[in-house]
């Protein structure tokens, strides 16, 4: 049986999902299958790709409607039969060497169990679309080098608090172990609440700098999308509420709530607040069930709140001055670039 299973998530994304497919067709690992889990589609995009691809021993699972992101990979973990399972975007192509690279350091550091890409923007290669996930006290996540011109800071591998779905493996074992994604949410921060999760009963994350895809980002729903603002902006708050353990929770609710009312002001001054005053209301209508979810997270887990306290980002104004490091980190290498 393959080692991995590559489980593909499709919502009409039929624009980019052929190049995806030619991309892991031209992987220099080949013990792999891929699932493809259509979550609904309208566009006719995966009506025959089993038989348009038979060297990719693809499968493609039809489900009647639109799931959500979080659903569709739990389903597709499910079916699969591999010690590994790698997901990937449709609008993620990787590298012919990706997968090598992953599985290669998944077997020579075992004491990590799951991993994360090195991902490049695909429409701006000069620039870096993550490096692996970050979580701050406050409950804000980003990418780590989102932004920063590629090869400035993204060449090391090491220890992350998380992986971005949009390009990661896994072991089956760990995904399961932690029930995979929270389904509640539907989409956007599922990755960063599967991380955290995972953190909770020991299970720790590598990024893999050789392990390089090139993402387009929101190529479905656009980059600043009511969507995406709401379902990250409600998520958040989830997440930092079921996972946070005492009593760091209670150490950082004073930060969680200031960066939640900064955001607030912020698209609410750009005349995008209503979007977001939604989240943050339905996210405080969702508690009862999250608490409820916390208790039996909470009775799993199984590292001290020091050490998850080190895995964490801790700057106090670091989450809301990343697009000004980045400018100015891509100051700098144009200063080199001209002076050499």
């Amino acid at each position: 049986m393959p080692s991995v299973t590559i489980i593909i998530v499709t919502w009409n994304s039929g624009k980019h999902l052929p190049h995806c497919l030619q991309c892991l067709a031209a992987q220099t690992y080949s013990g792999f299958q891929v699932m493809v889990v259509d979550n609904g589609s309208t566009d006719g995009a995966t009506d025959r790709l089993e038989q348009d691809w038979p060297a990719l021993h693809l499968h493609v699972h039809h489900l009647d409607k639109n799931y959500g992101f979080a659903a569709a990979n739990n389903i597709g973990a499910r079916l699969a039969d591999s010690q590994w399972v790698a997901l990937l975007n449709t609008d993620a192509f990787p590298e012919p060497n990706w997968l090598e690279r992953l599985v290669e350091t998944a077997k020579n550091r075992p004491e990590f169990s799951f991993f994360a890409s090195r991902q490049i923007q695909a429409n701006t290669p000069d620039f870096s679309d993550g490096a692996g996930d970050a979580y701050h006290v406050s409950g804000l996540a980003w990418r780590n080098y989102l932004g920063f011109p590629v090869g400035l800071f993204d060449l090391e591998s090491k220890e992350v608090f998380g992986a971005c779905a949009a390009a990661a493996l896994y072991t089956r074992e760990a995904f399961l172990d932690v029930g995979g994604f929270d389904e509640d949410f539907f989409s956007y921060f599922e990755d960063v609440d599967l991380s955290f999760r995972l953190r909770l009963r020991g299970y720790r994350c590598l990024y893999v700098a050789d392990a390089v895809v090139h993402h387009i980002g929101s190529a479905t729903l656009g980059l600043v999308s009511d969507f995406a603002l709401y379902y990250s902006h409600r998520n958040l708050i989830w997440t930092f509420a079921q996972n946070m353990p005492f009593p760091l929770l209670w150490i950082y609710l004073p930060a969680h709530l200031i960066a939640n009312l900064i955001y607030l002001a912020y698209y609410t001054l750009r005349g995008r607040g209503k979007i977001l005053w939604q989240a943050k209301r339905d996210a405080f209508l969702g508690l009862a069930r999250v608490l409820r979810k916390r208790q039996e997270i909470q009775a799993r887990r199984k590292v001290n709140s020091g050490d998850l306290k080190r895995a964490m980002e801790h700057g106090w104004l670091q989450p809301y001055l990343l697009g000004y490091h980045a400018r100015q980190a891509g100051r700098i290498l144009a200063a080199r670039s001209k002076n050499k």
